[in-house]
C-alpha cells in the first residue's frame, strides 16, 4: 500500500483538534470551589459558575463530533507510526481492557463508609464515652460554628450536625469508591494494597498537613493511630467488594461519541 493510501487512516489526517479553554476553565473553577470551602461561600459560587462554563465548552468542542480545524492546502501529513514489537504476554497494557462496574463502587464506598464510621464510634466511645463526638468533629468540616462548641457539646446528640455529617460521609464514600473502581484493575496481582495500606497513608498524610485549615475542631481532639486504623478499615472493606465484582469490558478505542451513546441524526451514516 502506497504511503498516500496509508495517510488516509491516519488520525487527524485533514485536520487538527480545534483549541479550546474549556478545560482550563473547568480545573480553574473546581479548584475555586474547593478553596470556597475554607474561605468564603463567594469563592465557591465564582467556581461554580467557571466550572459549569468550563465543562459546557469542552463538551461543545467534542460532542457530537470533535471540532477540527483543518490543515493548511499541501500541509505535510506524518506517516503512520512503523509497527512495534508483539507485546509480550506478561506486560501489561496503558490502559485495563476490563474494569469493575461503577455500581460496584458505590455499594464498596458504602459499605467501606460502613466500617470506618464503626472504627470511629469506637474510637469516640473508649476515648470520650461518647458516640456523638466523631460525627460531630466531621461535621466541622462544613460547619466552623462546631469548632467553638464545648466538649460536652460534642458529646451530645446534634440532629442539624448529624444531617450535614451523614451527608458528607456519604458522599466521600462514593466518591472514594468509584475512585476504587478505576484504581484497582491497575494493580491486578494486589489489589488491597492500594485500598489497605498506600491509600489509607496518603489519605492520612494529606490530612494531617491540612486538618487545621479544614477542621481546627477536629485537629484539637483527633488521635491519629485511631483515624489511620479507621482509613485502613475503610479500604480493606471498599477494596474488597470492588474487586470481587465482575469484570466488564471497557470501550477503549472507540470514539468518545460511541462510548457515550450519542446518536447522530440526518446526512451521515
Amino acid at each position: 500500500m502506497s504511503p498516500e493510501a496509508d495517510r488516509g487512516s491516519v488520525p487527524y489526517a485533514r485536520g487538527i483538534p480545534l483549541p479550546t479553554s474549556g478545560p482550563l476553565w473547568a480545573g480553574f473553577g473546581v479548584t475555586m470551589m474547593f478553596a470556597g470551602l475554607v474561605t468564603n461561600w463567594i469563592v465557591s459560587a465564582v467556581g461554580l459558575v467557571s466550572a459549569a462554563a468550563g465543562f459546557v465548552a469542552w463538551a461543545r468542542a467534542c460532542f457530537p463530533d470533535e471540532a477540527i480545524e483543518p490543515l493548511p492546502e499541501g500541509a505535510e501529513v506524518p506517516l503512520p507510526a512503523p509497527m512495534l514489537e508483539p507485546r509480550r504476554e506478561h506486560a501489561r497494557p496503558a490502559m485495563p481492557g476490563t474494569m469493575h462496574p461503577y455500581r460496584a463502587g458505590i455499594h464498596g464506598g458504602l459499605a467501606g463508609g460502613v466500617a470506618m464510621a464503626a472504627a470511629a464510634v469506637a474510637w469516640g466511645l473508649v476515648r470520650h464515652g461518647s458516640v456523638w463526638m466523631p460525627v460531630n468533629l466531621l461535621a466541622g468540616v462544613f460547619l466552623p460554628s462546631v469548632s467553638a462548641e464545648s466538649v460536652e457539646q460534642l458529646k451530645s446528640f446534634q440532629g442539624g450536625v448529624f444531617a450535614v455529617a451523614l451527608a458528607i460521609h456519604a458522599v466521600a464514600c462514593v466518591f472514594v469508591g468509584l475512585l476504587f473502581t478505576v484504581s484497582l484493575p491497575m494493580m491486578p496481582r494486589r489489589p488491597l494494597l492500594l485500598g489497605g495500606v498506600i491509600s489509607p497513608v496518603l489519605w492520612t498524610g494529606l490530612l494531617y498537613a491540612t486538618i487545621g485549615i479544614v477542621n481546627p475542631a477536629l485537629e484539637r481532639y483527633v488521635e491519629w493511630s485511631w483515624f489511620f486504623a479507621s482509613q485502613v478499615a475503610f479500604g480493606v472493606v471498599c477494596g474488597l467488594v470492588v474487586s470481587r465484582s465482575r469484570r466488564i469490558d471497557t470501550m477503549t478505542g472507540l470514539p468518545i461519541a460511541d462510548r457515550l451513546g450519542v446518536e447522530r441524526h440526518g446526512g451521515g451514516a
